[in-house]
């Protein structure tokens, strides 16, 4: 099993690593105050990355009015299962707020979960970053960015940069005070001084 701090006490050692750096993280994360990130370790990676897909490019109370539709077609139960989500209707998804690509990407993932390639939550705790990427972007409509919400929110990755997440880079410019954001790539470069804190500092970057 991979294994990350993410109590309290390894927030504070993070954020005191990241203001170490130079003055612009230290007067960020002192205007922040302490890291409040929360994760949500108890639900599986099937049912992490139907909700990420349903986020994609929707404000937060959209997508959470979106998947409150959805959840409403199964009175009385948590969330579906691969099995059920398979039975629900174009029409019907259509109806809670889905577009047509939403729609298959989330039937396919639920088909992935059935066959095995989208792995079980004890599983996925085995799997290294690198493995659960790779494994995770061959299926339709699912991006790095994707499966990086997985690592951080369900399964507590400790040392995740989402370099593609516009507000991770638009963030960095801000507390840098920069003309532009930077591109990906830079972004990824710049984040190799953050380890193994990189999830942390997203965090931060995030409030920026």
């Amino acid at each position: 099993m991979i294994l990350a701090d993410l109590t309290p006490r390894a927030f504070e050692q993070a954020a005191g690593f990241l203001a170490s750096l130079d003055s612009d993280w230290a007067r960020h994360i002192a205007a922040t105050g302490p890291c409040l990130h929360a994760a949500t370790p108890g639900r599986e990676p099937y049912e992490a990355l139907v909700r990420a897909i349903a986020y994609q490019q929707l404000h937060a109370r959209a997508a959470e009015a979106i998947l409150g539709r959805l959840l409403a077609l199964f009175p009385g139960q948590g969330f579906p299962a691969p099995e059920q989500l398979l039975l629900v209707t174009p029409e019907a998804m259509r109806s809670c707020g889905f577009s047509a690509n939403k729609t298959a990407t989330i039937q396919g993932i639920a088909q992935a979960r059935l066959e095995g390639l989208v792995p079980s939550r004890q599983a996925a705790l085995d799997m290294s970053d690198d493995a659960l990427v790779e494994r995770l972007v061959s299926l339709r409509g699912v991006g790095r960015w994707t499966v990086e919400m997985l690592l951080i929110y369900c399964l507590e990755r400790s040392d995740i940069l989402p370099v593609d997440d516009f507000g991770v880079r638009e963030g960095y410019r801000r507390m840098k005070g920069l003309e532009k954001a930077p591109t990906p790539a830079r972004m990824r470069a710049l984040g190799e001084a953050w380890r193994p804190h990189r999830t942390v500092a997203a965090w931060y970057l995030w409030r920026a």
